[in-house]
């Protein structure tokens, strides 16, 4: 269902959407990562996901989303798993992290802003890189933010930047706090050189 969904979704984006991917290339080879994208709707998780294949993604979603059956089959089968966000416990951290040691990758979407909602989410994409020792990856996107918008042709462009380090110049692990702080600020570079291209083709 995943490769038929994500390839399907790929066509449709780069006929409306006219998808560009930037920094493709900085993106890790043979390891799991986790990837933190900046979210304003679903068509960001789309393009996210249209711009890693070949290689699959998993989506940390909230639960609420998996509260009717079929929706909740629907999104296990695309690689979505639910997670609580207003009282997380340890199958928060568990499920990415067994995923990522499988050399999988994990998307986390905290809002394209820099409020304070935002932290937890970042927090979270620090901690789980950390505990499954693996590159953390900041991500934005710029485009529609809905059907409506990708049927008007408006461009969608995805940017990666390099890979966080978890550790210090001198060997040692990098605190937390100090991740989650490198990456919004990496985020928010990335947005601000999507919002700089504008209108461009």
């Amino acid at each position: 269902m995943y490769a038929f969904t994500s390839r399907f979704a790929n066509v449709v984006l780069k006929i409306f959407g006219r998808t560009k991917v930037i920094n493709k290339d900085k993106l890790p080879k043979d390891t799991g990562y986790v990837v933190s994208c900046s979210h304003t709707g679903w068509i960001d998780v789309v393009a996210l996901g249209t711009s890693l294949l070949p290689n699959e993604i998993h989506f940390m979603a909230k639960k609420e989303l998996f509260a009717k059956p079929q929706a909740a089959k629907f999104l296990h089968s695309i690689n979505a798993f639910p997670v609580d966000r207003e009282n997380p416990g340890p199958s928060s951290i568990k499920t990415p992290v067994k995923l990522l040691k499988e050399k999988k990758i994990v998307g986390i979407f905290p809002s394209g802003t820099r409020s304070s909602e935002d932290v937890p989410l970042k927090k979270g994409a620090a901690t789980i890189a950390n505990l499954a020792r693996v590159p953390l990856v900041p991500a934005a996107y710029s485009g529609p933010t809905d059907l409506k918008g990708l049927l008007s042709g408006k461009k969608i462009h995805v940017i990666f930047g390099d890979p966080i380090s978890l550790k210090n110049e001198d060997g040692t692990k990098k605190d937390p706090a100090d991740i989650t702080t490198e990456l919004s600020n990496v985020m928010a570079e990335l947005q601000n050189e999507l919002n700089n291209l504008g209108g461009k083709k």
